[in-house]
């Protein structure tokens, strides 16, 4: 059923690609065709997971595959770490609430998702699904077959994986490709923290973890799109790199597991110090905001100031307006810190203060890793892979942060006008 909700979410496809046109290379050609095939992409894939006949059978299964990861997950991690994973408790408990822990509950998933995405490439399972995406993006938008399998493998692994996929073509991709790589890295998420993600939100949310999936794969249109309205290809340029070899091997499935579980490592490691770190900046900024007088009956706070700054926005990908200063907040957070903290954000809202269709919109919106910290990731990931063309890489990288977030809100807001009985 479409209602004044949806027609609301329309308002925020329009600002995010009107938005994107205004600060474009070149305003005179706007891809009015890629634009079609983008949008018609990504609703295509919202009715192949949501809206056919059996997609409550795939649905369920995609969440059942997640419960059986974590609870493989838990296993692992209650052996290691006993009952601070949520294993045995030596003693009486009064409080069930306390007995979560994050580190030993949830970020072991990524080592665990890590390990098994370098065995399904291995096995060259991920690699088929990935090329099948790929034929789909160079079929439907035109992209050339070393940006199609890019811009594919970005939705499974990290914004830095993916060029070591395409490592052979680097020096061969346009400006307009570099900038589209960039983009959709930044407007996507890796298959190793989707499972987290979801196990975050999977209190909240019904069908969390197909919410997840789905967010991540139809943003990678919407970055795409994005992209190439900001910086569009000459003509003449690109689409002629059609060689689906990666660079990206393993000697075997134990070197596999191995250095998965190495890389998922390492993914750990940042996450936990970027949490604690900015959850710790937040709490300073909020000790110092304290020393204001009251605003409008209430301390100022980093949350209330960034709920004002982001909540229009909120409300134009199709939030309530009630609920648009803590939707704006999550926006703010997930820019300004990381889509990690955010997602926590987000799960930690009570239902009553957050409607089911509220947080279905946010999911979609925060599922990117397009946040200022990730602009250093960037720089310094794709500037080891293209040292020749680390400028290049650094005059665009804050272009490319800005068409990543606002890709995912475009995703947010396509969600938020389809009609409601679909999820």
């Amino acid at each position: 059923m479409f209602g004044p909700e949806n027609a609301q979410s329309l308002v925020g496809l329009s600002l995010t690609l009107g938005v994107c046109w205004a600060l474009s290379d070149d305003r005179r050609r706007f891809p009015w065709r890629l634009a079609l095939g983008a949008i018609a992409v990504q609703i295509g894939l919202v009715l192949l997971l949501f809206g056919l006949p059996g997609s409550q059978a795939a649905v369920a299964a995609v969440n059942s595959v997640v419960d059986g990861l974590a609870a493989a997950t838990s296993t692992g991690a209650q052996f290691v770490f006993g009952y601070m994973a949520g294993g045995a408790q030596p003693y009486p408990v009064s409080n069930q609430g306390a007995l979560f822990v994050f580190a030993f509950q949830v970020l072991p998933l990524i080592l665990v998702i890590s390990a098994l995405s370098a065995l399904l490439w291995h096995w060259k399972i991920l690699k088929w699904i990935t090329q099948g995406f790929g034929l789909l993006f160079q079929r439907t938008m035109g992209l050339g077959g070393a940006s199609a399998l890019a811009v594919a493998v970005n939705i499974f692994v990290g914004m830095i994986e993916s060029p070591i996929v395409i490592r052979a073509y680097l020096d061969k991709l346009t400006r307009s490709e570099l900038f589209l790589m960039m983009v959709v890295g930044l407007a996507t998420v890796a298959g190793s923290t989707m499972v987290a993600y979801a196990t975050i939100l999977r209190p909240v949310l019904p069908d969390a973890a197909a919410h997840v999936l789905a967010a991540s794969i139809i943003s990678a249109p919407a970055g795409v799109l994005l992209a190439r309205i900001m910086v569009p290809e000459k003509p003449g340029q690109g689409g002629a790199h059609a060689d689906y070899r990666s660079l990206l091997k393993y000697d075997s499935s134990i070197d596999a597991i191995s250095k998965g579980t190495m890389d998922g490592l390492s993914v750990v490691l940042n996450i936990s110090a970027i949490l604690i770190v900015f959850v710790a900046f937040v709490a300073i900024a909020n000790g110092l905001l304290g020393a204001f007088p009251d605003v409008a009956g209430g301390p100022l706070t980093v949350e209330r100031i960034l709920g004002v700054i982001f909540a229009p926005l909120a409300w134009a990908l199709g939030v309530e307006w009630s609920e648009a200063g803590t939707a704006g907040y999550l926006l703010g957070v997930k820019l300004m810190l990381t889509e990690f903290i955010a997602f926590i954000q987000l799960g930690a809202v009570p239902p009553e203060e957050m409607g089911e269709r509220t947080r279905t919109i946010m999911t979609y919106a925060l599922c990117g890793f397009a946040n200022v910290g990730s602009v250093g990731i960037t720089v310094t990931g794709m500037g080891v892979l293209m040292p020749e063309r680390r400028s290049e890489i650094i005059g665009l990288v804050w272009k490319a942060l800005l068409a990543g977030f606002l890709a995912t809100c475009m995703t947010a807001s396509l969600v938020g006008a389809m009609p409601s009985g679909l999820f």
